[in-house]
Parts: C-alpha cells; structure tokens; sequence
C-alpha cells in the first residue's frame, strides 16, 4: 500500500534574500513522500503566503491524500482532486519520482522528453540600495545572466539597473518587480531600461491590475509571474504578455508544468522556468520542464547557505541534469 509522509524543513540562506514583499533569512520547504513495493519518491514545494499558503495547510493537503492514493490514484487523479499549488507540486514530483524508481525508466524519458542536458541558469541580486547591488554585481560579473529584485519604480529602481550595470557591464540582465510598479511607470521604465539594456521585465504591476498593460509596445518583453499560473487563462496573457514564467510550485507539479509549456508555445508566449529559493529536491524536476524554456531561472540552491546531499551539479551559472540518487 502506498503511504505518504511529509514534513517542514527549513534551510539557512547565504545572507538576507529580499523583494519588493519583504526579505527572508531561511527557505521553509515541505518534503512530501510517497512509498511503496520498498521504494520511495520525493518531492519539495515552497508555500507562498502570496498565494494564501502555509505550511500547516500544506503539510494538511498532502496527508489528506493517503486514502486516494492507497487506493491507487496516479499522477492524472492528482491533477482532478487537488487544486494547483505547492501541495500538489510535492505530491505530483514524488509520483514522478516513485514511478522512475518502480519502472527503471527515468522521468525525462517517461515525460517523452530527450534525454536533458546542462543549461545556464540566471543569478539573481536581492532588492537593496543601489550602491550594494552594484558591489554585489561586480562579485557575480562573471555570471552570463542576472535578475535584478527591484521596488515600487521610479528614479530608484532606475538607479539600482544603472549601478548593476556597472558592475556587470557583460551580462544579460532580466529585472523582477514582483508586482511593484503603478501601471503609469511601466512605459517610462522600460524605456529607461531597454537603454540599459535589460532583456526582460518580470511581472512589473499587481495581477489584478495587469490588463492596463494590453497592446503597450513595450521596448522590452514583458513576462508574467504572478498572473500566470496553470492551464487556465493562459489565453488571456496573449496581448498581456510576451514571456511566462512557469514554476511547479504555481502549475501544482511538473505534470502540469509541461501542459503549460506547450500551451504557451501553441499560443506564440516564450517561456522562462523558475523556482522558489529552496533546494536542488525542488529544482530537479524543474530542470526536465526547463529544457524547453528560453529562460531558466533555477538559482534557489545558489542562495542558499548549505544545499541538501545528493545535489544539483553547479559549475558558475551552469546547472548540469539530476542523478537518479537526487530525483528522477
């Protein structure tokens, strides 16, 4: 019979990590496991208050499932009986993860994926003043791309790019608003940006106030976090957006993750994959999903003080696919 587990870890981040939301010091993760016939399947979500998660209610989701799945529902089930979201995430990857076990047959090639190969992820910069993000990107100067956690707009986020620019006059810079900016700014910033030659803009407005940004020409892509979730309004991004950024802890797992992707593909979206800060348990399965992205932001494990054992392959900004000890 198939028994599930899961618990709260928290790990220490590498100094403060801080947003336009607020700044934290540990990545809170849950891990869920699903055993069965000897073998056991992991997977790790982050619950994001932003979404009205928690880690009770998360670890509750999880464990309420043991009857289901002892009754031998499967991943398909899984996206029928659970909303999308980070509880979900963890059970659909340990599924994926039993399943790999149980079968001999990795995920990628279970997914009907190539075989994944090593792909160059962004750094990311913590939200501070403009004087310490340009120190902080003349350490990382040698990465080929950084996103920038920016504020509320105006002159100061145009400082912070400007000083970041400086110090990393290479690299490919994406910059993340998480929502920050007033819908009047995003022109005037953009403009200002696209001078510095920033690559891409991340969610710059609240979701709920995103369609003010319908048939803007923007001087550079726009791509949506906060209002892009799962399969469902995906066709309302069209015209919104030029970029999603897919993460399994909003599309509820890496089964859904992939639906998404060749969802916004059929709809002519470009895709980046991104993650939570958490550890390379969560950005395994999240490396399969991001062989199809045209950008990969899997840094978490990059952010942390300690990652868990086994771990993701990291050589500079270079991320190389998980060995089946980690996941998959």
């Amino acid at each position: 019979m198939r028994e599930i587990t899961a618990e709260i870890q928290s790990w220490p981040i590498a100094g403060t990590f801080t947003i336009s939301r607020g700044a934290k010091t540990e990545a809170r993760v849950v891990v869920a496991s699903v055993s069965d016939h000897g073998q056991t399947g992991y997977g790790e979500c982050v619950p994001y208050a932003r979404y009205g998660e928690n880690e009770k209610d998360v670890m509750a989701a999880i464990k309420a499932q043991q009857p289901a799945l002892a009754d031998g529902m499967n991943r398909e089930d899984l996206q029928r009986v659970m909303p999308r979201g980070a509880a979900r995430n963890a059970l659909d990857c340990a599924l994926w993860d039993l399943e790999t076990k149980l079968t001999g047959r990795p995920a990628w090639e279970r997914a009907g994926l190539a075989a994944p190969r090593a792909l160059t992820t962004a750094y990311t910069l913590s939200l501070a003043a403009p004087e310490e993000m340009h120190e902080a990107a003349k350490a990382e100067a040698h990465r080929p791309i950084l996103k920038l956690k920016l504020g509320q707009g105006g002159d100061e986020d145009v400082a912070r790019v400007e000083a970041v620019r400086a110090g990393a006059p290479n690299a490919a810079l994406i910059v993340d608003a998480n929502e920050g900016w007033k819908p009047e700014d995003v022109l005037p910033l953009a403009h200002e940006f696209a001078r510095l030659g920033v690559s891409l803009i991340e969610q710059p407005v609240p979701a709920r106030e995103d369609e003010v940004l319908r048939g803007i020409e923007s001087p550079v892509p726009l791509c949506a976090d906060e209002s892009a979730h799962g399969l469902e309004g995906m066709r309302r991004l069209v015209g919104l957006y030029d970029f999603i950024n897919v993460k399994l802890d909003k599309t509820g797992g890496l089964t859904e993750a992939l639906s998404v992707i060749r969802c916004a593909k059929l709809r002519k979206l470009r895709v980046m994959v991104g993650c939570m800060v958490s550890t390379s348990l969560a950005m395994a399965p999240a490396m399969l999903a991001a062989q199809q992205a045209d950008y990969v932001d899997l840094d978490g494990p990059l952010l942390l003080a300690q990652d868990r054992e086994p771990s993701l392959r990291y050589e500079g900004s270079l991320v190389y696919p998980p060995e089946s000890k980690l996941w998959g």
